[in-house]
């Protein structure tokens, strides 16, 4: 008579329990996919840092203490450091893709004292200059390509054994 007035829940199975938290896995993973991720690579010094550089003055030494070792040097004697930073968006199984880079380079005088400061940047696929800061005209409208890709031929494999 007690069943009659208070019917008993047939008991879940614990497959049902499995497969509805299955689900929810899959729903929750599927979520994340679809949501971008920016990851950086590399170190660009800040404004700041490089409004502290005294062109002319600083040399490799007082610049390693003050913004840190760059990521690349330049290939001939070491004539500019090379800071670089990239933004890559990672966007669920799709190919990572480039969002943002710059590079800071920093030009040395045979002194070895710091003689240029630049910032590139990227703009639909160009390099473009953000910032300037030269003591001379030593820069005569040169780019930073040409200046980077100007270096390729001057190195003899002789050198690269050395």
């Amino acid at each position: 008579m007690a069943d009659r007035i208070f019917p008993q829940k047939p008991a879940s199975s614990g497959l049902g329990i499995l497969v509805k938290a299955l689900l929810g896995l899959v729903l929750v993973f599927s979520l994340t996919a679809c949501v971008a991720q920016f990851r950086n690579h590399g170190y660009v010094p800040s404004d700041a840092q490089l409004a502290q550089i005294d062109v002319g003055v600083d040399t490799k030494e007082t610049l390693a203490e003050e913004i840190g070792a760059p990521g690349t040097e330049g290939i001939l004697d070491g004539a500019a450091w090379y800071y670089v930073r990239s933004q890559f968006r990672h966007l669920g199984a799709f190919e990572p893709k480039e969002v943002d880079r710059q590079v800071v380079a920093i030009s040395f005088d045979a002194r070895g004292r710091v003689s240029n400061i630049e910032r590139f940047g990227l703009e639909q696929g160009r390099v473009v200059v953000l910032s300037r800061r030269v003591t001379d005209g030593g820069v005569q409208g040169i780019t930073f390509l040409q200046q980077l890709f100007g270096n390729l031929g001057n190195v003899s494999a002789e050198q690269l054994l050395q």
